[in-house]
């Protein structure tokens, strides 16, 4: 089976010296995903929570609603293979578009459609301080990211606490870990905020609205096309999350101002 993270070898120069290191770094490895028995595509990813980032992966492609729906799924032997039957047949897209995720993300749902979700001035009101408060959690949970650095995180909340987390070298595969998380442990929180260290992308809106989650906050900058997606689905898209300070830019009105 395929670690996380791997030992490496490198050379530091600081301060006129040279230095051996022995140290982690974070792995990138093709896994790819078969259902019912076709192979859909491959993923670059951490292999870790393999199950849950590709049945979070069919679930945010609208493929799957439910574990109800799902007969098997499992990890070859080699770990480069996620093999999952549904308990109905399954088309694959006709075409997978290359998205701006990193180590290159990819879907088929058209995010310049009509969204399936709007939360219409619905979703929870949370305060400055909860909000940093969140980020400060999400920092203190980034065990991998301790070990080996090159890796974001993403979890989802209750707005009190963080109740799931996803390390990934992707930032999209970890709001798909996120969701098969959900899936497998039947954990869906009334409150449901997400809080990641990646940039909002589109493709990363759509997956935070199909978790139905109205609050979503990353640590970095959101894209034109996310804070268009985020009015049009009613999310409040925060950015530039620190302990101390973070943008709003959708949606201000569930932050106290």
């Amino acid at each position: 089976m395929i670690t996380p993270q791997k030992s490496i070898h490198y050379d530091r120069y600081e301060f006129k010296k040279w230095e051996p290191v022995n140290a982690e770094t974070i792995v990138e490895t093709p896994v790819s995903l078969t259902v019912n028995g076709e192979v859909w595509l491959t993923f670059m990813c951490t292999p870790v929570d393999l199950e849950a980032m590709a049945l979070g992966f069919l679930y945010n492609e609208g493929i799957l609603e439910s574990m109800d729906e799902v007969e098997n799924v499992h990890i070859c032997e080699h770990g480069d293979n996620v093999d999952v039957w549904l308990d109905h047949a399954a088309e694959q897209p006709k075409s997978w578009r290359r998205t701006s995720g990193c180590t290159g993300g990819i879907t088929a749902v058209d995010l310049l459609s009509r969204p399936d979700v709007s939360f219409n001035g619905s979703g929870p009101k949370v305060q400055p301080e909860a909000i940093m408060n969140l980020v400060e959690q999400l920092f203190e949970a980034q065990s991998l990211y301790r070990e080996t650095g090159g890796v974001h995180t993403s979890a989802l909340s209750n707005g009190e606490k963080i109740l799931l987390m996803a390390e990934d070298i992707g930032r999209h595969n970890t709001l798909d870990k996120i969701a098969g998380l959900c899936l497998m442990k039947n954990i869906w929180p009334e409150t449901r905020i997400l809080i990641t260290t990646g940039r909002i992308s589109s493709e990363m809106l759509q997956k935070a609205a199909r978790i139905q989650a109205p609050i979503l906050i990353s640590r970095t900058s959101p894209s034109s096309l996310s804070i268009e997606m985020a009015e049009r689905y009613g999310v409040t898209l925060i950015g530039y999350a620190r302990k101390h300070r973070f943008n709003v830019y959708s949606n201000s009105y569930r932050v106290g101002l």
